[in-house]
């Protein structure tokens, strides 16, 4: 069987590299048909302050969309962007798919060990077990 996406996923990325390696595990199975909206969760504090301002932020997913629209530029289909806000990443990515009545969640797990995982709350495990859509998890390219 191969694997295609001919209509809407959305594609959660954290930063930078990670927006560049989840776009160049992506490309090889877009479709003409395909469209691709990566987004970046921006996670408020929920009453506490913010580390950063919301314009550093927005600066910040600026540079994630660039360096995942890189490996996308010559792959079929169309790409948007977007910035979300939430208290919750996961929940935020599945409201967001059901707003935009995605067909998938596509994304690749990052490295790390367990207790990054515990420290970071497991974002990757959460898709997964809280999946309001079919999600999927691309093999990892720097296995």
């Amino acid at each position: 069987m191969t694997l295609s996406f001919d209509g809407t996923i959305l594609v959660p990325v954290a930063d930078p590299d990670d927006g560049e390696r989840t776009a160049a595990a992506l490309a090889p199975y877009l479709e003409p048909s395909s469209t691709v909206v990566v987004v970046n969760v921006i996670e408020k504090a929920d009453g506490a302050p913010d580390k950063a301002s919301v314009e550093q932020r927005e600066e910040y997913a600026g540079e994630i969309f660039e360096r995942a629209r890189g490996p996308l530029a010559d792959a079929p289909g169309t790409v948007e962007t977007a910035i979300l806000f939430g208290t919750d990443v996961v929940e935020r990515i599945f409201e967001a798919a059901e707003d935009r009545a995605v067909d998938a969640v596509v994304f690749e797990p990052r490295k790390g060990g367990r207790f990054a995982d515990l420290l970071a709350g497991d974002v990757a495990r959460r898709l997964v077990k809280e999946a309001a859509v079919p999600v999927v998890a691309l093999p990892r390219t720097d296995a």
